[in-house]
């Protein structure tokens, strides 16, 4: 992050409401999160719609929530048309924000992998394949020897625990650096003038009648014309000092990496049945995640049993990893919602928008909600992709159940 500066946190910065009086927003819109989601939005607001006033307010450093712990897998396989719409928006953005941002992000399309093991994951599989093609998306369906061409270390015998019985794979799905997709976003909006303030929780919400005006921080108020939601956990805290209540539930994600190894793995597996997923990053090592932990909780840290679980299932996927030694673990929070899909939107109070709710689908998200929450900002109402994801849908029973219909949630 070198050659640029985030604001500055002092007492006398003149875009602090240190006087309760000041009639006149600081920020047209201050975006609470700093990280791919919050920094995207900023990023879309300044160059797409001209909204150049913004502050990304971050109570750590940017990108290092579920930004900085997450395993950067990318894909827009999914389901439902709904889904599909706004992931495969997501990946367009992903093949040119390279050079849209100017800096590299390690952006690498080696294909993804959804291993079936059962009867009905073939059945699911194929259903899957042909609703992305009916879509337009990139889809294959592909037999045991077609699978082993692709990952030639996968063990394809039919007397193991999780037989091989076939795979959907996208092409075009991949994995990039998340850090440097985080700076590149933030070093982009600076450029254009948008203001990044780390250090400064967000404390609460405030509102003059139905609508938000601002925001309190643990450095001082922040008065604001428009205030948009996109911090993973703390959405719905938030929303809650307002008597709005989300139907979401926070759940420990866990994942990890090996030491570094010679490239043995040149696409990502996912192995539907038993939650785990491998690629190999660009230095080497075996990039590792996991479902979701079985109990609700913040903590940046999971159960012991899901990683042994994760390990055998792995091992006995991959034989030759039972020679790799793990480096490091570690845990994000994911927020599911009934559906395990996300919330994208506005809420009942003018001025108020909410981002949230993606479980393990945020990172592959990226620059599609960065792009379409902030059209919805601009204009106040829904983007067209955005539309499915209104909070409405758990009134009117709307629901895009890709918890129920999809392989995997990541």
């Amino acid at each position: 992050m070198s050659g640029w500066q985030v604001t500055p946190r002092l007492p006398d910065h003149p875009n602090f409401l240190w006087a309760e009086a000041e009639p006149k927003p600081a920020y047209d819109v201050v975006v609470v999160g700093a990280g791919g989601h919050g920094l995207a939005t900023a990023y879309y607001l300044a160059k797409e719609h001209g909204i150049t006033n913004v502050a990304v307010v971050e109570r750590g450093w940017l990108g290092g929530g579920n930004m900085a712990r997450n395993t950067t897998i990318i894909r827009s396989n999914y389901l439902w048309d709904e889904s599909a719409g706004i992931y495969e928006h997501a990946l367009k953005l992903w093949e040119g924000l390279e050079a849209e941002l100017d800096c590299s992000i390690a952006f690498s399309q080696r294909g993804v992998l959804n291993l079936a093991h059962s009867l009905g994951d073939v059945r699911e599989g194929r259903r899957r394949v042909n609703a992305n093609q009916l879509n337009g998306i990139d889809a294959q369906w592909l037999g045991p020897e077609d699978v082993q061409k692709l990952a030639p270390i996968i063990d394809i015998s039919t007397d193991v625990r999780y037989p091989v019985l076939g795979a959907t794979y996208q092409p075009r799905a991949g994995i990039a650096k998340h850090d440097w997709v985080a700076w590149g976003y933030a070093r982009a909006a600076h450029a254009l003038g948008v203001d990044l303030i780390q250090g400064c929780e967000v404390t609460g919400l405030r509102r003059e009648g139905e609508r938000v005006v601002g925001v309190d921080t643990a450095r001082g108020p922040i008065r604001a014309g428009r205030v948009a939601l996109a911090a993973a956990g703390h959405s719905s805290v938030l929303l809650s000092t307002l008597g709005i209540r989300l139907p979401l539930q926070s759940y420990p994600l866990q994942a990890l990496v090996s030491e570094l190894l010679d490239q043995v793995l040149d696409t990502v597996v996912m192995s539907n049945a038993v939650h785990v997923y491998v690629s190999q990053a660009h230095k080497g090592e075996l990039v590792m995640g996991a479902g979701i932990d079985s109990y609700v909780g913040y903590g940046q840290r999971g159960s012991f049993s899901v990683i042994e679980h994760q390990m055998a299932a792995a091992v006995e996927l991959f034989p030759i990893f039972a020679r790799a030694h793990v480096l490091r673990t570690w845990g994000g929070i994911v927020d599911v919602s009934p559906d395990a899909s996300p919330i994208v939107g506005l809420t009942p109070y003018a001025g108020l928008y909410v981002n949230c709710g993606w479980g393990t689908g945020g990172f592959k998200a990226t620059p599609g909600v960065g792009s379409v929450f902030a059209d919805t900002i601009a204009h106040d109402r829904p983007h067209p992709l955005a539309a499915p994801f209104t909070m409405e849908r758990f009134a009117t029973g709307a629901l895009i159940d890709e918890h129920g219909a999809a392989a995997v949630a990541h």
